[in-house]
């Protein structure tokens, strides 16, 4: 079910690292929906193009910038290109990520948890820090997409996998903190598992390997939610432009659930 999204982000500039074909695409163009002009980052560029033609269908202005964000040369450029395009930038949506490792911490190379550190963390400190003096001209926000990992230690999901989002979650905190004062808020989503179409093989091969139909495993999953759903990316995304528009001025340091209720906190 796609809900239209009201403008909440009218007139205002987004900035999207990680506009992979998950959930950082969905939030490019759900920006788009709602009043943003959006400055997309990514590593290819080929798909970059994609996600702007579908951010301009909207109305919205689109720049696509191919941008590695562990290189602080690119990442410098990133920001330049931004404010030279646009000249502000109001949010800043840190959503790149590295694929974790799904092994336990003693069969995980060490290289391996620096690599979702570097990503994750040092690249999301990198941005924001770049991107700091535009937002303080703006009285704008950061929003670090986390993950519902933060809430359990389950061997499925690797443990360089929470080390990496439980960092990403200290500094949004410490951003907050530090930033506040500067009328710049920081805050957090952490999605649970969404229903696309990595999750839907991933639950259809475990199903296909116990004899079970992908309704029969989905609906197993499903069952540990409140909502008896698996959430979709529209739904994580929205979250996150709830805390970069105005209608979230008050609220910093929050780290905010979307997870059907799969945990509570």
């Amino acid at each position: 079910m796609h809900i239209k999204v009201p403008e909440l982000l009218g007139g205002k500039v987004v900035v999207v690292s990680g506009v992979g074909s998950g959930l950082g695409r969905t939030l490019a163009v759900r920006c788009a929906q709602a009043g943003a002009d959006v400055v997309l980052a990514a590593r290819t560029a080929s798909y970059l193009r994609e996600v702007a033609k579908a951010v301009e269908e909207t109305g919205s202005r689109a720049l696509a910038v191919p941008t590695d964000i562990t290189d602080p040369a690119a990442a410098e450029a990133l920001a330049a290109a931004a404010l030279d395009a646009f000249g502000r930038v109001d949010a800043l949506i840190n959503n790149a990520l590295v694929e974790p490792p799904l092994t336990e911490l003693s069969e995980t190379a060490m290289d391996d948890i620096r690599l979702g550190m570097e990503v994750d963390v040092y690249a999301a400190l990198r941005l924001s820090r770049l991107f700091t003096s535009a937002l303080r001209e703006s009285r704008g926000s950061i929003v670090m997409v986390n993950s519902s990992v933060l809430r359990h230690s389950k061997r499925a999901c690797g443990g360089a996998y929470k080390i990496a989002k439980s960092a990403l979650l200290a500094l949004a905190q410490s951003l907050a903190t530090e930033l506040g004062p500067q009328g710049i808020r920081d805050n957090s989503v952490a999605p649970g598992p969404m229903w696309t179409d990595k999750v839907k093989d991933f639950i259809g091969s475990l199903a296909a390997s116990r004899g079970m139909s992908l309704q029969e495993g989905y609906d197993e999953v499903a069952a540990d939610m409140d909502l008896r759903r698996l959430q979709s990316p529209e739904e994580s995304a929205d979250a996150v432009l709830f805390l970069a528009s105005d209608l979230a001025r008050a609220v910093t340091g929050h780290c905010l659930d979307v997870n059907c209720g799969e945990y509570h906190h």
